[in-house]
């Protein structure tokens, strides 16, 4: 059985290809027509993680038609998420996202920050890092701005421009299809650029984690760039604050065999920290 550790910081392709996927990797609970409400709270999720998605490909991977997405679409749009246009949608605040270099999921921003310092100071001056897009791996770039030397693959431009600015790192990116809501760069090009890098460690950012279902997404553009990121790295450290426990997303990228340890907040109860534990994961608290 994996260890626990508890460490404690400061307060302060194309379309039809991607239609396939997704129903291949959803969990089994989506595979299947929704319920109204959580159908658009799913839709909802997609289009906060890729900022905009056709009705076509909307109706294919949640298994309802065309008609029934553009009502779900009309109702996100009164509800003031969602801007319907061209046969599909985008988030709303897309545009002001982009401008501003934000990013879309800053709740639990405190417990995030937690969990940012105590990855980050799993890292050693001089090591080859890769750092995954998103809120909490943006916390582990902010707390690297001490380190001396070191080399950092992303695909999360808002971390690559922080950890750029620093003279002594070496920043890379991959190409591919930028998205708005992550500022991240995503698919098949992206995973490519991965496949001869070798790096001591991974910081994977995930919207759910579960014993059942492994680690869960709101859409199926990033799998590719997750798995060759996963490949590359010797250690895979998945930081996720606790609320993302036992909550499925759209797609599954796998089992919890593709990580090594799981940072998280105090928040995480003691029944799942011991059934992580079961399954070969070493659990990180950031209390």
């Amino acid at each position: 059985m994996a260890g626990r550790i508890k460490l404690a910081v400061n307060k302060e392709a194309s379309p039809k290809a991607r239609r396939a996927a997704a129903s291949r990797n959803a969990p089994a609970e989506t595979r299947g027509v929704l319920l109204a409400e959580p159908r658009r709270m799913k839709i909802l999720e997609w289009l906060q993680e890729e900022g905009s998605a056709r009705v076509r490909d909307l109706s294919a991977a949640f298994g309802v038609s065309e008609v029934t997405v553009r009502q779900d679409l009309e109702r996100l749009e009164q509800d003031g998420f969602v801007t319907r246009d061209h046969g599909g949608a985008y988030l709303k605040s897309l545009p002001q996202q982009v401008q501003t270099l934000s990013l879309q999921h800053l709740a639990n921003m405190d417990r995030k920050r937690k969990i940012g310092k105590v990855a980050a100071g799993l890292v050693r001056d001089h090591e080859t890092i890769i750092l995954d897009a998103g809120s909490t791996t943006t916390e582990v770039a902010n707390h690297l701005t001490g380190r001396e030397g070191l080399t950092v693959i992303t695909n999360a431009l808002n971390i690559a421009l922080t950890l750029g600015a620093i003279p002594s790192f070496s920043v890379h990116m991959p190409g591919g299809q930028f998205k708005a809501p992550t500022l991240s760069l995503s698919g098949e090009k992206s995973a490519e650029y991965l496949q001869n890098i070798f790096a001591e460690k991974l910081f994977l950012a995930t919207a759910g984690v579960s014993t059942e279902a492994g680690l869960t997404y709101p859409s199926f553009a990033d799998l590719p760039i997750k798995q060759a990121m996963i490949k590359a790295a010797s250690e895979v450290y998945l930081v996720a604050d606790s609320t993302k426990v036992n909550r499925n997303s759209f797609t599954r990228l796998g089992g919890l065999g593709l990580i090594h340890a799981f940072i998280t907040d105090d928040g995480l109860a003691d029944a799942d920290a011991q059934a992580f534990e079961r399954a070969g994961v070493r659990i990180i608290i950031a209390s």
